[in-house]
């Protein structure tokens, strides 16, 4: 049997868990492996800190230098998050001979290519499964398990945050505040939510999937992206009265030479496949011309998923380096695609308008006048002299959407625009 030293970066809820399947399943782990895998030494900020971790204390060190200049280690797993330093740890790390496997989605979508490059010139591996979708294999089945297809296009709920925030708005009728201290008490929520509701984790994750998906370069700042500050408690529930439920999704489509990358709210209907998942679960639609559509569903976040996806990595070198697999990590590239979002969906509008006659009929030939057909309208519990006017549409792109919203606030009888959201069939 084969032994290898590890170095972790970080013992945080991932590096935890990740502990805690390496003792828990020790056994499984070395007989699929044939390796021994021997935590060596484990980067952390306070020395002094307590741990639940089967771990010496002269295993922790504060000097980066004790992991990736240690040339006794052969694995390092970066699980520190955020963009710098992790970038020039895991840089000198490949550049010092050392394989890498790591969870941070916003490294790999800014620097996946360069450090995949650079992790080849010197004949180790990076793997990045746990970045996306927790415990959900999706970049593992996007590499090895639908190569027979061309890809169409990737759907999915990829941020546990948003999607347990969105669950609780809707079973239970709570304010979006409401449900987001609720979900930074359970630990689903960091004390700064900014990069899940602000739809920046998501956006990661969808560069990243359309990377390996599609051939194309990560382009983070090409993907449209919007979070989920703006969803009311109202249009949750307006959205259940017509058969809709709202969740945050971030899709890659591509149709002809056109690659359309986006994150968004949107209401899906009941019956959706990835509606059904709630709370902190995460559910990925992948369309092929031959598979047609495959759906795979799993926790998205957490110690045991996240540190299952980190350690399904580690074997995976394990056994390439076993049977003296030839070390090549970078994605095979397409044609270059033109990356465009011109937002061609159908689209939820909620109006506040003066509860009198003829407003909706007057709406309704605004929307006409554009050439915009409408699948829907619905007029909701009055309030005050106040109707709430729900329209939805047939599928347009964004700018008649815009030129339409335009005209919309110009006509005197309409209050506000209160909500605009896309609609997935």
């Amino acid at each position: 049997m084969k032994h290898m030293n590890i170095g972790i970066l970080g013992m945080g809820t991932v590096a935890t868990g990740l502990m805690t399947l390496l003792s828990d399943n020790k056994e499984i782990i070395e007989r699929k492996s044939e390796t021994e895998f021997q935590v060596t030494k484990v980067l952390v900020k306070d020395m002094n800190k307590k741990r639940e971790v089967p771990l010496q204390q002269e295993v922790f060190t504060s000097k980066i230098e004790d992991i990736i200049d240690n040339e006794e280690i052969h694995l390092v797993v970066e699980l520190i998050g955020g963009i710098h330093p992790a970038y020039e740890f895991v840089k000198k790390a490949l550049k010092n001979g050392k394989h890498v496997v790591t969870a941070n989605k916003a490294l790999i979508a800014t620097y996946g290519e360069e450090l995949e490059g650079i992790a080849d010139e010197n004949g180790v591996y990076l793997r990045y499964e746990a970045s996306v979708a927790g415990g959900i294999p999706i970049i593992n089945t996007l590499k090895n398990s639908v190569e027979s297809n061309e890809i169409k296009e990737i759907m999915g709920i990829v941020n546990g945050t948003t999607n347990y925030i969105l669950t609780q708005m809707s079973e239970r009728g709570l304010e979006f505040e409401e449900a987001l201290k609720e979900a930074q008490d359970l630990g689903f929520a960091e004390a700064d939510p900014s990069s899940d509701i602000d739809g920046d984790d998501a956006m990661y994750k969808i560069a990243i999937l359309s990377y390996v998906a599609f051939g194309q370069p990560m382009h983070v700042d090409k993907i449209c992206k919007e979070g989920i500050t703006r969803i009311s408690k109202e249009d949750i529930q307006y959205a259940k009265e017509l058969g809709y439920t709202i969740k945050l999704v971030a899709t890659a489509r591509k149709e002809d030479h056109h690659l359309e990358m986006m994150v968004y709210p949107a209401l899906l209907p009941m019956k959706h496949p990835i509606a059904l998942a709630q709370n902190e679960y995460n559910a990925v639609v992948i369309k092929g011309n031959g598979l047609d559509d495959i759906m795979l569903y799993g926790k998205g976040a957490g110690a045991l998923p996240t540190g299952s996806s980190v350690l399904n990595d580690m074997i995976e070198i394990a056994k390439n380096l076993r049977d003296q697999k030839k070390v090549y990590n970078r994605v095979k590239t397409q044609d270059p695609l033109l990356v465009d979002n011109k937002g061609h969906r159908q689209y939820y509008i909620r109006l506040d308008v003066i509860d009198k006659p003829g407003v909706m009929g007057q709406l309704t030939k605004i929307f006409g006048e554009h050439g915009i057909g409408l699948v829907s309208v619905s007029q909701l519990k009055r309030s005050e002299m106040v109707a709430p006017l729900v329209f939805i549409t047939y599928e347009t792109d964004q700018k008649m959407m815009k030129e339409v919203l335009c005209d919309i606030k110009k006509y005197s009888e309409v209050l506000k625009i209160a909500s605009i959201l896309a609609v997935e069939s």
